[in-house]
């Protein structure tokens, strides 16, 4: 079975928007499209669903508050309770207003640096990956949209010149 994709290169994110419509609008399957800079509006257009990463973060900063909370507790009422400044440590809640800037600090801490691991993992961006990119053009001013190849050759390339594209390549991809 072979594993044919077509690229079909732009030099307009505006024509490429166009295009991914088109595409999507004749139930053509668009494997991935490759841009130099963020475009507006292009994962709606693609059909994709939200990122849920928002909710990783709220989850990795409670796992930080709580981590926060329960290590203050434990250092600084039960395990070595000390006299600073005249004031004594009875109860977590009387010391609490000195606790907030260290809570607030570890549930930003464990947010951010666990985000960053579970957005490689998700990813798959691992140490000494290879680039996995088609086109070294669309690292500087060119748009790629990648699309499946079923027995449809001609009718692809033709389609996606009509659709603007300054380039059109059928690629066996292993």
């Amino acid at each position: 079975m072979s594993n044919k994709v077509i690229y079909a290169i732009y030099n307009d994110d505006d024509i490429l928007m166009d295009a991914v419509k088109q595409t999507r609008a004749a139930h053509h399957h668009i494997e991935e499209v490759f841009t130099p800079f963020p475009v507006h509006g292009l994962d709606k257009a693609m059909g994709l669903a939200p990122t849920r990463l928002a909710i990783c973060a709220f989850i990795y900063g409670c796992i930080g508050i709580s981590f926060a909370t329960w290590m203050m507790n434990f250092v600084m009422i039960q395990d070595w309770p000390q006299d600073i400044g005249g004031k004594p440590s009875f109860s977590y809640i009387e010391n609490m207003p000195a606790f907030v800037p260290i809570m607030f600090e570890m549930t930003v801490f464990f947010a951010a640096h666990l985000m960053v691991i579970t957005f490689y993992m998700r990813s798959k961006l691992w140490p000494f990956k290879q680039a996995e990119n088609p086109d070294v053009r669309t690292t500087d001013d060119h748009f790629l949209m990648e699309v499946a190849v079923n027995n449809n050759e001609e009718e692809l390339v033709s389609f996606f010149k009509n659709t603007g594209a300054v380039e059109v390549k059928v690629i066996e991809k292993h």
